[in-house]
Protein backbone atom coordinates (compact mmCIF):
# COMPACT_ATOMS: atom_id res chain seq x y z
CA UNK A 1 0.00 0.00 0.00
CA UNK A 2 1.37 3.46 -0.88
CA UNK A 3 1.98 6.10 1.75
CA UNK A 4 -0.66 8.69 2.55
CA UNK A 5 -0.02 11.51 0.01
CA UNK A 6 -0.52 14.10 2.77
CA UNK A 7 2.58 12.80 4.55
CA UNK A 8 4.82 12.86 1.51
CA UNK A 9 7.09 15.64 0.26
CA UNK A 10 4.98 18.05 -1.79
CA UNK A 11 6.58 19.40 -4.95
CA UNK A 12 4.11 22.27 -5.32
CA UNK A 13 5.02 25.63 -3.85
CA UNK A 14 2.39 27.30 -1.69
CA UNK A 15 0.40 30.07 -3.43
CA UNK A 16 1.91 32.75 -1.20
CA UNK A 17 5.36 31.91 -2.62
CA UNK A 18 4.12 32.99 -6.04
CA UNK A 19 2.73 36.14 -4.47
CA UNK A 20 6.24 36.94 -3.25
CA UNK A 21 7.77 36.10 -6.61
CA UNK A 22 5.34 38.41 -8.39
CA UNK A 23 5.91 41.16 -5.81
CA UNK A 24 9.69 40.97 -6.25
CA UNK A 25 9.17 41.72 -9.96
CA UNK A 26 7.27 44.98 -9.44
CA UNK A 27 10.26 47.20 -8.56
CA UNK A 28 11.93 45.91 -11.73
CA UNK A 29 8.94 46.99 -13.83
CA UNK A 30 9.04 50.38 -12.15
CA UNK A 31 12.77 50.78 -12.76
CA UNK A 32 12.29 49.92 -16.43
CA UNK A 33 9.39 52.39 -16.64
CA UNK A 34 7.08 49.85 -18.24
CA UNK A 35 3.38 49.28 -17.70
CA UNK A 36 3.59 45.50 -17.93
CA UNK A 37 5.75 42.51 -18.74
CA UNK A 38 4.89 39.64 -21.09
CA UNK A 39 6.79 36.36 -21.30
CA UNK A 40 6.03 33.20 -23.24
CA UNK A 41 9.09 31.32 -22.03
CA UNK A 42 7.80 28.14 -20.32
CA UNK A 43 10.26 28.43 -17.42
CA UNK A 44 9.33 32.07 -16.84
CA UNK A 45 5.64 31.21 -16.96
CA UNK A 46 6.05 28.49 -14.34
CA UNK A 47 8.23 30.79 -12.22
CA UNK A 48 5.62 33.56 -12.18
CA UNK A 49 2.42 31.51 -11.97
CA UNK A 50 3.21 27.90 -11.00
CA UNK A 51 1.79 26.58 -14.29
CA UNK A 52 4.07 23.97 -15.87
CA UNK A 53 3.43 22.83 -19.42
CA UNK A 54 5.10 21.25 -22.42
CA UNK A 55 5.64 24.05 -24.94
CA UNK A 56 4.27 23.64 -28.41
CA UNK A 57 2.89 25.67 -31.27
CA UNK A 58 0.00 27.02 -29.16
CA UNK A 59 1.19 30.10 -27.24
CA UNK A 60 1.17 30.18 -23.45
CA UNK A 61 2.10 33.52 -21.89
CA UNK A 62 2.00 35.43 -18.63
CA UNK A 63 1.31 39.16 -18.43
CA UNK A 64 2.34 40.92 -15.21
CA UNK A 65 1.07 44.48 -14.84
CA UNK A 66 2.81 47.19 -12.85
CA UNK A 67 -0.15 47.13 -10.44
CA UNK A 68 0.70 43.52 -9.51
CA UNK A 69 -2.18 41.95 -11.43
CA UNK A 70 -1.14 38.89 -13.44
CA UNK A 71 -2.95 37.17 -16.33
CA UNK A 72 -2.12 33.76 -17.78
CA UNK A 73 -2.98 33.10 -21.43
CA UNK A 74 -3.48 29.44 -22.39
CA UNK A 75 -5.23 27.61 -25.21
CA UNK A 76 -8.69 26.42 -24.18
CA UNK A 77 -7.46 22.83 -24.14
CA UNK A 78 -5.03 23.80 -21.32
CA UNK A 79 -7.56 25.64 -19.13
CA UNK A 80 -8.35 22.64 -16.92
CA UNK A 81 -4.64 21.82 -16.68
CA UNK A 82 -3.87 25.35 -15.44
CA UNK A 83 -6.78 25.30 -12.99
CA UNK A 84 -5.77 21.93 -11.55
CA UNK A 85 -2.23 23.22 -11.04
CA UNK A 86 -3.74 26.16 -9.14
CA UNK A 87 -1.99 28.70 -11.33
CA UNK A 88 -1.57 31.89 -9.30
CA UNK A 89 -3.14 34.20 -11.87
CA UNK A 90 -6.24 35.12 -13.75
CA UNK A 91 -6.71 32.80 -16.71
CA UNK A 92 -7.84 33.75 -20.21
CA UNK A 93 -7.97 31.42 -23.19
CA UNK A 94 -7.99 31.38 -26.96
CA UNK A 95 -9.86 28.80 -29.01
CA UNK A 96 -7.16 27.18 -31.11
CA UNK A 97 -4.00 27.81 -33.10
CA UNK A 98 -3.55 29.24 -35.67
CA UNK A 99 -7.23 30.04 -35.25
CA UNK A 100 -9.52 32.59 -36.81
CA UNK A 101 -8.35 35.18 -34.28
CA UNK A 102 -4.85 36.19 -33.17
CA UNK A 103 -4.19 33.94 -30.13
CA UNK A 104 -2.90 36.94 -28.17
CA UNK A 105 -6.11 38.93 -28.73
CA UNK A 106 -7.78 37.61 -25.54
CA UNK A 107 -4.74 38.67 -23.55
CA UNK A 108 -4.94 42.13 -25.06
CA UNK A 109 -8.62 42.41 -24.14
CA UNK A 110 -7.89 41.33 -20.57
CA UNK A 111 -4.97 43.71 -20.11
CA UNK A 112 -5.23 47.28 -18.95
CA UNK A 113 -4.21 49.87 -21.56
CA UNK A 114 -0.42 50.09 -21.78
CA UNK A 115 2.06 52.22 -23.68
CA UNK A 116 5.29 50.38 -22.82
CA UNK A 117 5.45 46.60 -22.32
CA UNK A 118 8.59 44.66 -21.50
CA UNK A 119 8.99 41.40 -23.42
CA UNK A 120 11.52 38.72 -22.63
CA UNK A 121 14.31 38.43 -25.17
CA UNK A 122 13.89 34.71 -25.92
CA UNK A 123 10.54 35.23 -27.65
CA UNK A 124 10.56 34.20 -31.31
CA UNK A 125 10.15 36.69 -34.11
CA UNK A 126 6.84 35.05 -35.04
CA UNK A 127 5.40 35.34 -31.52
CA UNK A 128 6.55 38.95 -31.23
CA UNK A 129 4.85 39.72 -34.55
CA UNK A 130 1.62 38.23 -33.19
CA UNK A 131 1.90 40.36 -30.05
CA UNK A 132 2.49 43.51 -32.06
CA UNK A 133 -0.55 42.73 -34.17
CA UNK A 134 -2.75 42.12 -31.11
CA UNK A 135 -1.62 45.16 -29.07
CA UNK A 136 -1.97 48.53 -30.79
CA UNK A 137 0.28 51.53 -30.13
CA UNK A 138 2.61 49.73 -27.72
CA UNK A 139 6.37 50.21 -27.41
CA UNK A 140 7.97 46.79 -26.90
CA UNK A 141 10.99 46.87 -24.59
CA UNK A 142 13.35 43.84 -24.64
CA UNK A 143 14.05 42.78 -21.08
CA UNK A 144 15.96 40.16 -19.05
CA UNK A 145 14.22 41.07 -15.79
CA UNK A 146 12.60 37.65 -15.22
CA UNK A 147 15.91 35.92 -15.86
CA UNK A 148 17.58 38.24 -13.36
CA UNK A 149 14.87 37.66 -10.76
CA UNK A 150 15.34 33.91 -11.12
CA UNK A 151 19.02 34.19 -10.13
CA UNK A 152 18.23 34.37 -6.40
CA UNK A 153 16.29 31.38 -5.13
CA UNK A 154 13.73 31.73 -2.35
CA UNK A 155 14.08 29.37 0.65
CA UNK A 156 11.16 27.29 -0.61
CA UNK A 157 12.90 26.85 -3.96
CA UNK A 158 16.15 25.85 -2.28
CA UNK A 159 14.27 23.12 -0.41
CA UNK A 160 13.19 21.68 -3.77
CA UNK A 161 16.77 21.81 -5.05
CA UNK A 162 17.97 19.98 -1.93
CA UNK A 163 15.46 17.22 -2.52
CA UNK A 164 16.58 16.95 -6.15
CA UNK A 165 20.16 16.63 -4.89
CA UNK A 166 19.18 13.79 -2.56
CA UNK A 167 17.68 11.86 -5.46
CA UNK A 168 20.71 12.58 -7.65
CA UNK A 169 23.05 11.20 -4.99
CA UNK A 170 20.86 8.11 -4.72
CA UNK A 171 21.08 7.53 -8.48
CA UNK A 172 24.87 7.81 -8.37
CA UNK A 173 25.02 5.19 -5.61
CA UNK A 174 22.63 2.91 -7.50
CA UNK A 175 24.58 3.25 -10.74
CA UNK A 176 27.77 2.14 -9.00
CA UNK A 177 25.77 -0.60 -7.30
CA UNK A 178 24.68 -2.05 -10.63
CA UNK A 179 28.32 -2.37 -11.72
CA UNK A 180 29.36 -3.91 -8.40
CA UNK A 181 26.49 -6.40 -8.56
CA UNK A 182 27.75 -7.58 -11.95
CA UNK A 183 31.24 -8.08 -10.52
CA UNK A 184 29.95 -10.08 -7.56
CA UNK A 185 27.62 -12.25 -9.65
CA UNK A 186 30.01 -12.76 -12.54
CA UNK A 187 27.45 -11.36 -14.95
CA UNK A 188 28.48 -9.22 -17.94
CA UNK A 189 29.16 -5.59 -17.14
CA UNK A 190 26.22 -3.28 -17.93
CA UNK A 191 26.21 -1.19 -21.06
CA UNK A 192 25.94 2.59 -21.06
CA UNK A 193 22.28 2.24 -22.00
CA UNK A 194 21.71 -0.31 -19.21
CA UNK A 195 23.16 2.08 -16.64
CA UNK A 196 21.19 5.04 -17.96
CA UNK A 197 17.92 3.12 -17.89
CA UNK A 198 18.61 1.76 -14.39
CA UNK A 199 19.40 5.09 -12.73
CA UNK A 200 16.42 6.70 -14.44
CA UNK A 201 14.07 4.06 -13.09
CA UNK A 202 15.54 4.46 -9.61
CA UNK A 203 15.21 8.25 -9.62
CA UNK A 204 11.73 8.49 -11.09
CA UNK A 205 10.46 5.62 -8.96
CA UNK A 206 11.81 7.20 -5.79
CA UNK A 207 10.21 10.49 -6.71
CA UNK A 208 6.72 9.07 -7.20
CA UNK A 209 6.91 6.87 -4.09
CA UNK A 210 7.95 9.66 -1.76
CA UNK A 211 6.45 12.81 -3.30
CA UNK A 212 2.97 14.20 -3.66
CA UNK A 213 1.95 16.52 -6.52
CA UNK A 214 4.91 15.57 -8.70
CA UNK A 215 5.63 18.39 -11.13
CA UNK A 216 5.98 16.65 -14.48
CA UNK A 217 8.38 18.24 -16.92
CA UNK A 218 10.32 16.79 -19.84
CA UNK A 219 13.06 15.52 -17.51
CA UNK A 220 12.45 14.17 -14.01
CA UNK A 221 15.49 12.05 -13.15
CA UNK A 222 18.33 10.28 -14.95
CA UNK A 223 21.00 11.52 -17.27
CA UNK A 224 23.93 10.60 -19.48
CA UNK A 225 26.25 7.64 -19.08
CA UNK A 226 29.41 7.15 -21.13
CA UNK A 227 32.42 4.90 -20.83
CA UNK A 228 35.88 4.57 -22.30
CA UNK A 229 36.55 6.68 -25.37
CA UNK A 230 32.86 7.60 -25.58
CA UNK A 231 33.26 9.70 -22.43
CA UNK A 232 35.67 11.99 -24.28
CA UNK A 233 32.58 13.50 -25.96
CA UNK A 234 31.18 15.81 -23.24
CA UNK A 235 27.50 15.44 -24.15
CA UNK A 236 27.59 12.07 -25.84
CA UNK A 237 24.47 9.91 -25.60
CA UNK A 238 24.36 6.45 -23.98
CA UNK A 239 25.08 3.61 -26.40
CA UNK A 240 25.20 -0.17 -26.39
CA UNK A 241 28.89 -0.05 -25.43
CA UNK A 242 29.46 -2.42 -22.52
CA UNK A 243 31.89 -1.49 -19.74
CA UNK A 244 35.25 -3.26 -19.76
CA UNK A 245 38.07 -3.87 -17.28
CA UNK A 246 40.14 -0.71 -16.89
CA UNK A 247 37.51 1.64 -18.30
CA UNK A 248 37.01 5.17 -17.16
CA UNK A 249 33.26 5.84 -17.11
CA UNK A 250 31.10 8.80 -16.20
CA UNK A 251 27.67 9.08 -14.59
CA UNK A 252 26.30 12.51 -15.51
CA UNK A 253 23.02 12.58 -13.61
CA UNK A 254 20.40 14.96 -12.33
CA UNK A 255 16.84 15.38 -11.12
CA UNK A 256 14.11 18.01 -11.12
CA UNK A 257 11.87 18.31 -8.07
CA UNK A 258 9.09 20.86 -8.32
CA UNK A 259 10.67 21.83 -11.63
CA UNK A 260 13.92 22.80 -9.85
CA UNK A 261 17.03 21.07 -11.19
CA UNK A 262 20.21 19.71 -9.68
CA UNK A 263 23.04 17.90 -11.41
CA UNK A 264 25.71 15.65 -9.96
CA UNK A 265 28.44 14.01 -11.98
CA UNK A 266 31.25 11.63 -11.03
CA UNK A 267 33.97 9.86 -13.00
CA UNK A 268 34.82 6.28 -12.05
CA UNK A 269 37.56 3.81 -12.88
CA UNK A 270 36.75 0.12 -13.23
CA UNK A 271 39.72 -1.76 -11.80
CA UNK A 272 43.17 -0.57 -10.74
CA UNK A 273 43.82 2.93 -12.14
CA UNK A 274 46.83 3.58 -14.34
CA UNK A 275 49.18 6.45 -13.58
CA UNK A 276 47.50 8.51 -16.31
CA UNK A 277 44.04 7.82 -14.92
CA UNK A 278 45.24 8.91 -11.49
CA UNK A 279 46.75 12.11 -12.88
CA UNK A 280 43.67 13.02 -14.87
CA UNK A 281 41.20 12.30 -12.07
CA UNK A 282 43.26 13.99 -9.36
CA UNK A 283 43.70 17.11 -11.50
CA UNK A 284 39.96 17.42 -12.05
CA UNK A 285 39.32 16.84 -8.36
CA UNK A 286 41.78 19.61 -7.47
CA UNK A 287 40.23 21.97 -10.04
CA UNK A 288 36.74 21.26 -8.74
CA UNK A 289 37.85 21.88 -5.16
CA UNK A 290 39.38 25.23 -6.15
CA UNK A 291 36.22 26.02 -8.11
CA UNK A 292 34.17 25.40 -4.98
CA UNK A 293 36.35 27.82 -3.01
CA UNK A 294 36.06 30.40 -5.80
CA UNK A 295 32.26 30.26 -5.83
CA UNK A 296 31.45 32.81 -3.14
CA UNK A 297 29.44 36.02 -2.74
CA UNK A 298 31.15 39.00 -4.35
CA UNK A 299 33.12 36.89 -6.85
CA UNK A 300 32.55 37.52 -10.53
CA UNK A 301 31.60 34.47 -12.57
CA UNK A 302 34.52 35.04 -14.93
CA UNK A 303 36.99 35.13 -12.04
CA UNK A 304 35.64 31.91 -10.55
CA UNK A 305 35.96 30.26 -13.94
CA UNK A 306 39.59 31.39 -14.29
CA UNK A 307 40.59 30.15 -10.84
CA UNK A 308 39.02 26.77 -11.47
CA UNK A 309 40.36 26.14 -14.97
CA UNK A 310 43.84 27.51 -14.19
CA UNK A 311 44.38 24.43 -12.02
CA UNK A 312 44.02 22.31 -15.13
CA UNK A 313 46.23 24.57 -17.22
CA UNK A 314 48.92 24.65 -14.51
CA UNK A 315 48.90 20.84 -14.50
CA UNK A 316 49.77 20.87 -18.20
CA UNK A 317 46.38 19.56 -19.29
CA UNK A 318 44.90 22.75 -20.73
CA UNK A 319 44.82 21.32 -24.25
CA UNK A 320 42.12 18.90 -23.07
CA UNK A 321 39.73 21.63 -21.91
CA UNK A 322 36.51 21.97 -23.88
CA UNK A 323 34.18 24.02 -21.70
CA UNK A 324 33.71 26.52 -18.89
CA UNK A 325 33.55 25.86 -15.15
CA UNK A 326 29.77 25.87 -14.97
CA UNK A 327 26.42 27.57 -15.29
CA UNK A 328 23.37 28.61 -13.35
CA UNK A 329 20.75 26.03 -12.40
CA UNK A 330 17.12 26.59 -11.48
CA UNK A 331 13.98 25.99 -13.50
CA UNK A 332 16.39 25.23 -16.32
CA UNK A 333 19.21 22.71 -16.13
CA UNK A 334 21.35 25.32 -17.93
CA UNK A 335 20.51 28.97 -17.30
CA UNK A 336 22.35 32.22 -16.54
CA UNK A 337 24.65 33.23 -15.01
CA UNK A 338 27.52 31.49 -16.77
CA UNK A 339 30.78 30.66 -15.01
CA UNK A 340 32.82 31.58 -18.04
CA UNK A 341 35.37 34.21 -19.07
CA UNK A 342 32.74 36.38 -20.76
CA UNK A 343 30.29 36.71 -17.85
CA UNK A 344 31.07 39.41 -15.25
CA UNK A 345 27.95 38.67 -13.16
CA UNK A 346 28.72 38.92 -9.44
CA UNK A 347 27.71 35.86 -7.43
CA UNK A 348 25.25 36.51 -4.59
CA UNK A 349 23.78 34.42 -1.78
CA UNK A 350 20.85 32.34 -3.00
CA UNK A 351 22.28 31.63 -6.45
CA UNK A 352 22.77 28.01 -7.51
CA UNK A 353 25.47 27.22 -10.06
CA UNK A 354 27.22 24.10 -11.29
CA UNK A 355 30.89 23.48 -10.57
CA UNK A 356 31.92 21.01 -13.27
CA UNK A 357 35.44 21.28 -14.68
CA UNK A 358 36.34 18.54 -17.12
CA UNK A 359 39.03 17.33 -19.47
CA UNK A 360 38.54 15.13 -22.53
CA UNK A 361 41.33 13.00 -23.99
CA UNK A 362 40.38 11.77 -27.49
CA UNK A 363 40.61 8.01 -27.83
CA UNK A 364 40.92 7.52 -24.08
CA UNK A 365 38.20 9.08 -21.89
CA UNK A 366 36.73 12.17 -20.28
CA UNK A 367 37.01 13.19 -16.64
CA UNK A 368 34.45 15.51 -15.04
CA UNK A 369 33.21 16.07 -11.51
CA UNK A 370 30.13 18.23 -10.97
CA UNK A 371 28.16 19.49 -8.02
CA UNK A 372 25.34 21.99 -7.86
CA UNK A 373 26.56 24.74 -5.53
CA UNK A 374 24.41 27.02 -3.39
CA UNK A 375 26.05 30.39 -2.87
CA UNK A 376 25.84 31.23 0.84
CA UNK A 377 26.63 34.32 2.90
CA UNK A 378 30.17 33.07 3.53
CA UNK A 379 31.02 30.91 0.53
CA UNK A 380 29.24 28.04 -1.15
CA UNK A 381 27.75 24.67 -0.30
CA UNK A 382 27.57 21.62 -2.58
CA UNK A 383 24.03 20.29 -2.64
CA UNK A 384 25.14 16.91 -3.96
CA UNK A 385 27.36 14.89 -1.63
CA UNK A 386 28.56 11.72 -3.38
CA UNK A 387 32.33 11.31 -2.65
CA UNK A 388 34.69 12.91 -5.16
CA UNK A 389 38.18 11.48 -4.57
CA UNK A 390 39.67 8.83 -6.84
CA UNK A 391 39.83 6.43 -3.89
CA UNK A 392 36.04 6.69 -3.58
CA UNK A 393 35.48 6.44 -7.33
CA UNK A 394 37.46 3.27 -8.05
CA UNK A 395 35.40 0.10 -8.42
CA UNK A 396 37.77 -2.80 -7.66
CA UNK A 397 37.50 -6.03 -9.65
Amino acid sequence: MSADPSTRFSQRLDPEVYDRIQERMLPMLAAAKVDALITDHPEDVSYLTGFFHHPGERPVAALLEASGRIVLLVPELERQHAEEQRARSEIVTFAEYPGLENPFAPLCRAAKPARRIAVTTQITHHRLALLRSAFDDVEWVPSEMVTTARFIKLPEEIALHREAARITDLMLHEGVGLVRDAIVSGAPFPSEADLAAHVGRVGVGKMYREHADVVVISFLAGGLVYAGANSAIPHGLPSSYRLRDGDTFMLSLGAAVGGRFVEGERTFVLGEPTSDQRRYHDTIRDAQAEGGRAIAPGTRCCDSNARCLDVIRDAGLGSYLRHRQGHGIGLGMHEPPWLEDGDPTVLRPGMIVSNEPGIYIPGHAGYRISDSMLVTETGSEPLTSFPRSLADCVIPL
